[in-house]
Parts: structure tokens; C-alpha cells; sequence
């Protein structure tokens, strides 16, 4: 890209442009050089918005974390409606159909990310703490509404849920599950609590 023309929107083309590294290539591929590449500009793009390449990447997980809220609140909204294994299988694609698997693996991959994250969000790894009290607030949600047992543990089926779905959706270079897969799981998984 020459000199002197404005990129609009700079953070967000960098951000998909990482995501689409990500999702192609892995963690171990993702550097500013790629980012940079992939987004179509210079490398000094990337270091006049941000400080450094784990400062990127920072940035780039809690813009994605954000997104996980308005998951949530979606979520919550869908309490009472539909079935209860429906929306939580629903949510599960939705969360991890995206880049939120790559996103952990480049977190656990990436120390000196994990401790710039920490300074912020300081329990759980990031994206599935986050996504595992998406979960658990639906969960309660539903519980209040009846739907879901007085007796269900809510601490415990969210973050089952989300390691199921996790472990589904973690082979990147294969097929993702069907839609039939998913539902199958969070129905077992949450058999003796919801009907």
C-alpha cells in the first residue's frame, strides 16, 4: 500500500486479517509480518496503533472476548424459548465455529501474551472463562424460568459444556462437526437436568 493513504478502520483490518492467518495457518504462523501481509499494508501499520506485536495480540483477544458478551446477552435473551439443548448447541457453534479455538491455542502458545492478558482478566484462560460464564448464565436463566432442574449445578455443567464443545470443534484442519454432533452432546450432557 503506498505512503500516506489512509487505511480506514486500521485495528479491525488487522484483527480479520489475524484471524484469517489463524484460522489457516495455526498460532505458530501468526506474526506481524503475516498479519501485516495478509492485511495488505505496511509492517509499520501494525506498530504505529499498537506498542508491540503482543500488544496486537492483546487487543485482538479482548475485542474477540467482547464479542463473546454480546453472545451472551444474545443467550440470555433465547431463555424460555426454543429448547434448552437446542440454544446451548446453538451457542457451542456459534462460539467455537468461529476463530475462538485458534484464539486459545495462540494464547497457550504465546507466554508473554498469556501474562499481558493476566494483568487483565486474571482467572481462567481467556475466551473459554468468558465462554463458560456465557454458559452458566443461560443455564440460570433457564433455571429460574423452570426449564432446567432447581437442582442442576450450573458451576459444573457450563464448563463441561464448553471443554465438549471445545474438544469437538479443536481439529482445524478438519470437518467441523455436524449440527447433530453438537446437539447430541449437550443432550447428554445436560439428560439429567433438562427435558
Amino acid at each position: 500500500m503506498p505512503t500516506g493513504v489512509a487505511i480506514r478502520d486500521v485495528r479491525e483490518q488487522l484483527f480479520a486479517a489475524a484471524e484469517r492467518v489463524l484460522l489457516r495457518d495455526g498460532p505458530s504462523a501468526l506474526t506481524s509480518r503475516a498479519v501485516t501481509t495478509e492485511a495488505g499494508c505496511a509492517k509499520g501499520v501494525l506498530h504505529r496503533h499498537f506498542a508491540d506485536f503482543d500488544a496486537f495480540l492483546t487487543e485482538l483477544v479482548l475485542d474477540r472476548i467482547a464479542r463473546i458478551d454480546a453472545q451472551a446477552a444474545a443467550l440470555r435473551d433465547a431463555a424460555g424459548t426454543g429448547t434448552v439443548a437446542g440454544n446451548l448447541a446453538g451457542a457451542l457453534t456459534d462460539l467455537f465455529g468461529t476463530v475462538a479455538v485458534a484464539i486459545v491455542g495462540l494464547i497457550t502458545s504465546r507466554d508473554e501474551l498469556r501474562a499481558r492478558l493476566r494483568q487483565v482478566l486474571p482467572s481462567g484462560v481467556p475466551v473459554l472463562a468468558e465462554a463458560t460464564a456465557m454458559i452458566a448464565a443461560y443455564l440460570t436463566a433457564e433455571r429460574g424460568l423452570g426449564r432446567v432442574a432447581p437442582h442442576a449445578d450450573v458451576d459444573t455443567l457450563a464448563p463441561t459444556l464448553i471443554g465438549a464443545g471445545h474438544l469437538l470443534f479443536a481439529d482445524r484442519k478438519g470437518t467441523p462437526p455436524h449440527d447433530e454432533a453438537v446437539h447430541r452432546v449437550v443432550a447428554t450432557v445436560i439428560a439429567g437436568v433438562a427435558p
